[in-house]
């Protein structure tokens, strides 16, 4: 079988451009979108992620702000510069880059964010609102694997779908999304016993837990849709995903790259919800 790859950057280069149009039309009528990043202490991949993101915001056509506070910060200090943002309307849209320093609460923080501008999708209105399938904004990973799910053409409805990893940010939002679609969703993690014999049987696996190339040729199911969110890196430098990349390959009917894969489709899906913000003020 050949395995087609899923090229999500060459998918987010096409996103992002139809994301220029729409907030240039924004900007026309005198409400450029506007997206403030806040990070807290000095962690080498939390600048990396920021400085990411900040680059294809002006790529975009969105204002950017990079809030950078010593990890000595406060949470009484955090939580002050969320409300002023929440009162900007220059920002619509606000991310907290995680981790933050551990005298924080992530919790009481992101609930500090308003929900219309919470553009990662995790205060708690926006999570329930996605249960109830009327989500306002997607959490970028999942909304961006969904993006490149429908661009290999296949129907969800019906189909059967298994999630390795169960976090806030991936697992449970994904899960989520794909009943919305019609398919039979199994999330398996750390504790589930004879995980293969899961992964086996799905037409669409989403491998979202941190391990090193955990998921081989024999945990993948002839013809199945392979999406691997895991960048890790390995002792000699090389980064790879949680799919044994390789090795599914003749296997899968699609699969995506690590790097090249979902990550450019996370960045994207966060400009796209930060233009939705901007549209939903400006209705």
């Amino acid at each position: 079988m050949e395995t087609r790859i899923i090229d999500g950057a060459a998918l987010a280069r096409r996103t992002r451009a139809a994301l220029t149009e729409r907030a240039t039309a924004l900007t026309a009528r005198g409400r450029q979108p506007g997206l403030a990043a806040v990070q807290v202490g000095d962690d080498p991949a939390s600048k990396v992620y920021v400085r990411t993101k900040m680059r294809v915001c002006a790529e975009v056509g969105i204002y950017s702000e990079h809030i950078e506070l010593p990890a000595a910060t406060t949470e009484a200090e955090l939580l002050g510069r969320i409300r002023a943002l929440n009162a900007d309307p220059r920002i619509h849209g606000i991310l907290v880059q995680l981790p933050l320093p551990k005298h924080i609460g992530s919790d009481r923080v992101l609930e500090a964010v308003a929900p219309e501008k919470d553009v990662d999708g995790f205060h708690p209105e926006n999570v329930g609102r996605l249960a109830i399938g009327a989500p306002r904004f997607v959490p970028c990973t999942p909304a961006g694997i969904m993006e490149m799910l429908a661009a290999t053409g296949i129907a969800l409805d019906g189909r059967d779908a298994v999630i390795v990893g169960r976090s806030n940010i991936v697992g449970k939002p994904m899960a989520m999304l794909l009943l919305h679609q019609g398919a039979t969703v199994t999330i398996c993690h750390s504790r589930t016993r004879e995980l293969g014999d899961h992964t086996r049987r799905a037409d669409i696996v989403v491998a979202a837990v941190g391990r090193p190339q955990l998921l081989g040729a024999d945990m993948v199911k002839p013809g199945a849709v392979v999406i691997d969110v895991g960048i890790n890196r390995l002792p000699d430098g090389k980064l790879v995903g949680d799919v044994a990349f390789d090795a599914v390959l003749g296997k899968a009917s699609h699969v995506t790259p690590v790097p090249g894969g979902v990550g450019p489709m996370t960045v994207t899906m966060l400009m796209a919800n930060t233009v939705r913000a901007a549209e939903l003020r400006d209705a």
